[in-house]
């Protein structure tokens, strides 16, 4: 199986006139599996196959393109290789892209998350893979994810002590995903929250597709005191909630396991939620699997995911080499 790194934005299968996440013009079939920036077409006007709530969350963020909207589980066939997309676990719409041709299998996971994120579709993997191709974004041991409720309960802790105590509490989370399951979260409280209009503009996506966000609307300047507020670091650091004296303020990311960012963002409590498997799950996933060969990429690890994979007799090399 010829499986190549595109020069700048995404993978290939030039054999089967296939891309995953590819931004270039040379392969007739493109697959994006999430609607984050990194994953996007760059070139707003490409021609993209994507699962229907990908393809909302890409049109808000602007993309002018045409895309074919494929369902979960429903296999597409191309001129070479049969194509079916598996929920991915990683925010709404994120698919894994299955290819099956007379090569072999290919699983291309995007960004996934096992278990998956609440305010998802959830998590199904093929059976049977000979190339699995997986970021590994959280590529040391000392990544160990606490569960959904623990991380849950320290969400809704934060916010309703925050609360007692007179002050404004503050989420920093990714616009898109992150935000809308921290408001998933926090939903059982039945507080306002306001959330940064970058975010604000995606929540009815999640919506529509059945997940409960809770009291929300868009951020306030002059209102925002008071409620649950939700937003990205830069934005705090531009002028979000400048005018609320006290607030203390949560960082929501798998970075926060470190306990350095607690100094390097000023905020006061870290909790560690992420959107990515850790490093455990992604070992124990390619134990299940036993793949061929894996790829690895979107790592800045890669030498120390293919010790351990070894060590369980697994053939892996580094995608991006």
């Amino acid at each position: 199986m010829n499986i190549t790194k595109a020069e700048y934005h995404g993978i290939l299968l030039p054999n089967l006139n296939i891309g995953f996440d590819y931004s270039g013009t040379e392969t007739q079939h493109t697959f994006i599996s999430h609607a984050h920036a990194d994953h996007m077409p760059r070139n707003r006007n490409s021609n993209v196959y994507c699962t229907k709530n990908t393809l909302k969350l890409m049109q808000r963020r602007g993309f002018k393109g045409e895309a074919t909207v494929l369902d979960f589980n429903e296999p597409f066939d191309t001129d070479r290789a049969r194509i079916t997309l598996f929920p991915a676990g990683h925010i709404l719409g994120s698919a894994m892209v299955y290819v099956e041709s007379e090569e072999g299998t290919v699983l291309y996971t995007g960004d996934y998350r096992t278990p998956p994120s609440p305010a998802s579709e959830g998590f199904v993997m093929p059976r049977k893979v000979d190339h699995l191709i997986t970021e590994a974004t959280f590529s040391l041991p000392i990544y160990r994810w606490d569960s959904h409720q623990e991380l849950g309960n320290k969400i809704r802790t934060f916010a309703a002590e925050t609360l007692a105590d007179n002050h404004t509490p503050v989420f920093l989370a990714y616009n898109l995903g992150k935000a809308q399951e921290v408001m998933h979260f926090l939903s059982p409280l039945n507080h306002p929250v306001q959330i940064h209009g970058a975010g604000y503009k995606m929540c009815a996506v999640y919506e529509e597709a059945g997940i409960d966000l809770g009291r929300y609307s868009t951020y306030n300047r002059e209102s925002c005191e008071g409620n649950i507020l939700i937003t990205t670091n830069s934005a705090l650091n531009n002028g979000f909630a400048s005018n609320v004296r006290k607030k203390r303020i949560a960082y929501c990311s798998g970075w926060a396991s470190r306990e350095a960012t607690r100094s390097q963002l000023t905020v006061h409590k870290l909790i560690p939620l992420s959107d990515h498997l850790d490093f455990f799950e992604l070992i124990q996933l390619c134990e299940e699997l036993r793949p061929k060969k894996v790829h690895i990429t979107h790592t800045p690890n890669a030498d120390v995911v293919r010790h351990y994979l070894k060590q369980r007799d697994i053939n892996s090399r580094f995608l991006d080499l």
